[in-house]
């Protein structure tokens, strides 16, 4: 059985980018910005 995405990051560099983003998005308060990483039906 082959993985389905999403697949974790290739390496320990990009998944220290895709922190890194992910926190500054959260920190520049902006909620437009942040609401773009949630669905609908996000708790």
């Amino acid at each position: 059985m082959a993985p389905r995405p999403p697949l974790p990051p290739s390496t320990r560099e990009t998944a220290i980018a895709k922190i890194r983003a992910a926190e500054d998005t959260w920190n520049s308060r902006d909620p437009e910005r942040c609401a773009k990483a949630y669905t609908a039906d996000s708790r």
